[in-house]
């Protein structure tokens, strides 16, 4: 498709010389000096003075600085499955497996996976390629998951997170030899890491807005009007969408999917779909259908021409596994000569670490019903993040002056909140977006550290706060409990 006319050369010049690559570091260096600039970094610099200064014994209204920002459950009190560790710890130590205090299924699993490495152990090399049993039985989930939907092993990489894979993704896409820029479109609201590396890697963003008023739905109508927005700007090659959503907390109906994938057709653009909170979905009537079922299910001529590439990973989800880095990517109706020179790309820069191979596996096939492990498995991944969906949509549309839409998958809350005129002005005045300001002021007052909605984008005239409930119970009860008594107190002072 947009890579063919120029991958060769591209490659040519990969190897022989360093300018593809000191065009990316230039662009890197441009974006290191945004990052200083955003207003995440300009809170985290200040919660990082409070915990020094809580450290040192300095009096302030709260004991402890709760940090909600980021969807890193581990660090949030939420407990690692105990399936999994078990797993994992009888691999690192296989010592473990001769005590019949783990169960059976714990060992049996362990002991499989131990034999797919060379020497039964965790700490020999693995080949660029992986572990292809575990790639095979990952596509057999796949399959399984998308009912019945073939999955071609050669077509799925592991990798050291998704997002690793989504940046080496949008890496072949882009063509700094042409006349415009590259242009991805992407959804507003949009996690900011994402932003970053498209425009690290050199390319154009084209926004295209969720409707908050319609539950943060994508709409083809704004995708119509984004596109023809990029006219002589940049030359649109891809469309990037998450579901479920992050920071907006929707998942896309069946019909939604395939709209998006008719308008792709239409416009000859690649998809780029992150499904990476796929596991995580709590509306009563909603369902996670993925991309490449609801595309193999249309049939021709979208079935076989549609390009897709699709990515999930154990960061995120119900297992939380952030510091595994794990993730994988599958390619659906891609050139074969493509899928050789991303493999090829993907192996030279990195090998997937053992740990994270065997957390893929432990992700992709749970225990099963009659598994001694299944029970407090299943009880774990059925009730968590339920209560604290409910708990924090109630709470926060209760208080004056926020609104905040159903909250139906993913790790966060994102409510908009209606800011006082005066504490606009007093923003302004600070040189903070408005946002940021009373992100700042929960910090101080509170304690509390959650990400302003202008690191994500938002409408003109719009503001609104990001937070994560993959947290424990108790957690999320106090950071409502304190926001509840600060945004009480500040349209107070500021009304």
């Amino acid at each position: 498709m947009h890579y063919c006319c120029f991958l060769n050369k591209r490659k040519t010049n990969t190897l022989k010389n360093c300018g593809f690559w000191s065009k990316v570091l230039i662009h890197i260096h441009q974006n290191v000096r945004s990052i200083k600039q955003l207003e995440y970094a300009v809170l985290a610099r200040r919660a990082n003075q409070i915990q020094k200064e809580l450290s040192q014994g300095v009096r302030k209204p709260y004991k402890e600085l709760i940090d909600v920002c980021w969807g890193d459950p581990h660090s949030m009190d939420v407990k690692p499955l105990t399936f999994v560790r078990q797993v994992l710890a009888a691999c690192v130590y296989p010592e473990l497996m001769s005590s019949h205090k783990l169960p059976l299924d714990v060992r049996q699993r362990a002991q499989w996976l131990l034999g797919r490495c060379d020497g039964g152990s965790v700490g020999s090399y693995l080949a660029p390629t992986g572990i292809p049993e575990i790639v095979q039985r990952m596509s057999e989930s796949i399959r399984s998951r998308d009912g019945g939907v073939p999955c071609n092993p050669d077509n799925i990489f592991i990798s050291p997170g998704s997002q690793w894979s989504l940046t080496n993704i949008i890496q072949v896409l882009v063509n700094n030899e042409a006349p415009l820029r590259t242009g991805i479109l992407t959804p507003v609201p949009c996690h900011v890491t994402t932003i970053m590396s498209i425009k690290s890697l050199g390319a154009a963003v084209i926004p295209y807005f969720l409707s908050e008023e319609h539950g943060w739905a994508l709409q083809v109508e704004e995708l119509q009007r984004a596109l023809e927005s990029a006219k002589g700007g940049c030359n649109p090659v891809a469309l990037y969408v998450i579901n479920p959503g992050n920071p907006a907390g929707y998942v896309q109906s069946r019909k939604s999917i395939q709209e998006v994938i008719q308008f792709a057709s239409e416009k000859r653009l690649f998809l780029l779909a992150d499904e990476v909170y796929q596991d995580c979905v709590y509306g009563k009537n909603s369902e996670f259908v993925s991309y490449k079922r609801v595309l193999a299910e249309m049939g021709p001529p979208f079935s076989d021409t549609v390009e897709l590439a699709s990515f999930h990973s154990v960061s995120k989800g119900f297992m939380g596994e952030c510091g595994l880095r794990g993730g994988y990517v599958e390619l659906v109706n891609l050139d074969p000569n493509v899928v050789k020179y991303i493999f090829n790309l993907i192996c030279k820069d990195s090998t997937t670490p053992v740990l994270a191979h065997f957390a893929m596996d432990l992700m992709m096939n749970p225990p099963r019903p009659g598994d001694p492990s299944y029970p407090l498995y299943n009880q774990v991944r059925n009730n968590m993040l339920v209560q604290n969906v409910k708990t924090a949509h109630e709470v926060v549309n209760s208080l004056p002056g926020f609104s905040c839409q159903p909250v139906e998958g993913g790790a966060f809350v994102f409510p908009r909140v209606f800011l006082p005129p005066r504490a606009i002005q007093k923003a302004k005045e600070e040189g903070m977006q408005p946002d940021t300001f009373y992100c700042m002021r929960l910090l101080e007052e509170m304690g509390v550290l959650v990400s302003p909605g202008c690191e994500y984008g938002q409408k003109e005239g719009t503001y609104h706060i990001r937070f994560c409930i993959m947290a424990s119970q108790d957690i999320i009860d106090q950071v409502l409990k304190r926001l509840t008594t600060f945004h009480t107190k500040f349209m107070k002072d500021f009304s």
